[in-house]
């Protein structure tokens, strides 16, 4: 049981080992507050997290940890500027160790449409990576519009 005497390093840990589920167990909107301030620090350092998680600690089925992501996307492609732009893609995720970051907004997506939950059709520079568009993170069509990735990889002095 968390309760409001348990230490923010507990309280990530115990996330990050047992998922979201700890955080009905915990006593106190204070914790809840620190542990995403944890995270976005541990985490979530813009560009790319200052830790690689463990696979293992990534929350979704392992048939989503296991599935071979490049090779699911590049089969959604259908014409060859799109194969092209995909391989660009994917070269920058693996690049920055974000493939299992595309593995989890597979299965958030999928969880999203089983449940048929309505999400945005895409905000943000996130709508400049034609992979996330493939995955259905968004609707916005980046070859279509034109739109070019280092937009969304912007922040890293490549554009």
């Amino acid at each position: 049981m968390w309760t409001n005497t348990n230490t923010t390093e507990e309280l990530v840990t115990g996330i990050l080992r047992h998922g979201p589920d700890i955080l009905e167990h915990c006593t106190h909107s204070e914790n809840i507050d620190n542990y995403v301030k944890q995270v976005e620090k541990e985490f979530l350092d813009y560009p790319t997290p200052k830790k690689e998680i463990n696979p293992n600690n990534w929350f979704m089925p392992n048939s989503y940890k296991e599935m071979d992501i490049k090779k699911y996307v590049l089969d959604l492609c259908k014409t060859q500027q799109e194969i092209d732009r995909v391989n660009i893609e994917l070269a920058e995720y693996e690049q920055r160790n974000l493939l299992m970051l595309l593995k989890q907004m597979k299965y958030i997506v999928d969880i999203l449409r089983k449940h048929s939950i309505v999400w945005g059709v895409g905000r943000g520079s996130s709508v400049a990576s034609y992979v996330l568009h493939l995955l259905g993170v968004h609707k916005i069509d980046s070859i279509k519009y034109d739109i070019p990735l280092n937009e969304f990889f912007k922040g890293e002095n490549n554009g």
